[in-house]
């Protein structure tokens, strides 16, 4: 599981969704769903997105933006039209002051607003939850960025306006991959801009010695890695793995792998039900109790009170 797969793998399993948005101005949502990610896919129409703190953008057809929570944010037709619609954590719809929509703005299958011939049309899909491999890259994106269609050809568009309507065996299935596809495509698209600042180990992976051994590490965290053995299946010396590695993704190699493991680890106690022994063995400890001593040392509590932490929140 590389980088940008890793973003992904959590968050579907703790809850994604795509809607089709329609409005006729004048319209505006404010979001205050503290979604750690939202994509918006300018389809027909225009619209601003204005956060709360920052500059707001401005979308034209073909263009996309993606919000990155928790900070609220108004999408509209104008910066100046009032909100008519709130959004709250758990997709729980609310008038402004506070009265339940109560499915008043749906408008038949996964879409959603106003009217469903309105001259403003646009593809939302959202990320519920951030684990901590997803975090890795969540935390190295900006609060609210866009790709103009001039820089930005999404392939998925049309593909996606037909599927997010469609009410068949496997839908959900169908429309989680092409989120992942689109947001996969929309962040390299990012990356690739100079004004992005990618982390380093993001820059890394075009490296041809570090990016191996980071796909290695990623790929395979179970495996008894060794600098020895990964400057081995690189084709360099201990020292020259060592040093490259660290120059380039800022940590030594053995230290990314702890963090890596850790963070799958994290990951696997707030989404699944697995034993501690399962689940050290899938991360590469050879026992519950050096997954425990490791976790603990990082993260400042134990692996069951991690999951406890979780459960409650």
């Amino acid at each position: 599981m590389d980088a940008l797969a890793g973003l992904l793998e959590g968050p579907r399993a703790r809850g994604a969704f795509m809607i089709r948005a329609c409005f006729e101005p004048p319209w505006a949502i404010r979001v205050e769903d503290r979604a750690p990610l939202t994509v918006m896919v300018m389809v027909r129409g225009e619209a601003w997105v204005s956060p709360d703190r920052g500059e707001r953008i401005r979308l034209r057809p073909g263009d996309l933006a993606i919000a990155r929570g928790p900070d609220p944010y108004t999408c509209a037709d104008d910066p100046g039209t009032a909100p008519q619609a709130l959004i709250l954590p758990g997709a729980e719809c609310r008038y402004p002051d506070g009265r339940s929509l109560n499915g008043s703005m749906d408008l038949g299958v996964r879409t959603w607003g106003d009217r469903t011939d309105g001259s403003a049309v646009m593809l939302i899909g959202t990320y519920l939850w951030q684990g901590e491999i997803s975090g890795r890259l969540l935390n190295a994106l900006p609060p609210l960025l866009s790709l103009t269609a001039d820089v930005w050809d999404c392939p998925f568009t049309p593909y996606l306006m037909e599927e997010v309507v469609r009410d068949e065996p496997g839908q959900e299935v169908v429309l989680d991959r092409l989120l992942d596809l689109l947001v996969i495509a929309a962040l390299r698209a990012w990356f690739s801009r100079p004004e992005a600042a990618a982390p380093a180990w993001y820059q890394a992976l075009a490296d041809p010695v570090v990016g191996r051994v980071l796909r290695l590490v990623q790929d395979d965290p179970a495996h008894p890695w060794t600098v020895a053995s990964l400057a081995a299946k690189a084709g360099v010396s201990r020292a020259a793995l060592a040093r490259r590695f660290t120059e380039l993704v800022g940590e030594p190699p053995m230290t990314y792998l702890t963090g890596w493991r850790l963070g799958l680890a994290a990951d696997a106690l707030r989404d699944t039900d697995d034993t501690l022994d399962a689940i050290a063995r899938r991360v590469g400890y050879g026992s519950a109790f050096a997954l425990s001593s490791a976790f603990k040392r990082v993260y400042g509590v134990s692996p069951q009170e991690h999951r406890g932490r979780v459960a409650v929140g």
